[in-house]
């Protein structure tokens, strides 16, 4: 599938779920509480794959969790595909991760078919480079399931300082 193709599928998918959510909070399930709808619970786990990888500095595992065509924004910036993000970010988000500490404050999910999205709000803290870190944290992953599982076709990560 193309990545235009992609992003139009995702796009459908996201628009064609909004009446199933807005039914579902309307039945009493608030996901701004931070709930993780059962049919996301595979997509939030790999999820939380992905970080452990990056975490512990498995870098080859972090990958298998994302597609080929992944999208990654960040700070302003994108990189377009898994092979790009391995050859510019990935090292310093792996190290950064294993120097700081992370806490996810809140996390909702949501799937619909084979599309999932998982939401995550945090703080991270730590000393990176000798510099002190403490930022608050924003992530959103859109994620799709495929035969060997769900991969990450999008990350858009997010912070800032705390006021």
């Amino acid at each position: 599938m193309s990545r235009t193709s992609l992003a139009l599928a995702l796009s459908i998918a996201l628009m064609s779920a909004a009446p199933a959510f807005a039914q579902h909070r309307a039945q009493g399930h608030d996901h701004a509480s931070g709930s993780i709808a059962a049919e996301a619970a595979g997509a939030a786990t790999a999820v939380d794959a992905f970080h452990r990888a990056l975490k512990s500095g498995d870098t080859a595992a972090a990958l298998t969790f994302l597609a080929p065509d992944v999208m990654i924004f960040e700070e302003g910036g994108a990189e377009r595909s898994r092979d790009e993000y391995a050859s510019h970010h990935l090292g310093s988000d792996a190290a950064f991760a294993a120097a700081s500490q992370t806490a996810v404050t809140r996390r909702s999910g949501w799937a619909d078919g084979q599309i999932a999205w998982i939401t995550s709000e945090g703080r991270t803290t730590g000393q990176v480079n000798g510099r002190a870190v403490d930022r608050l944290t924003t992530e959103t992953m859109v994620l799709k399931r495929h035969a060997e599982g769900w991969r990450i076709h999008h990350i858009h990560w997010s912070s800032r300082a705390p006021r």
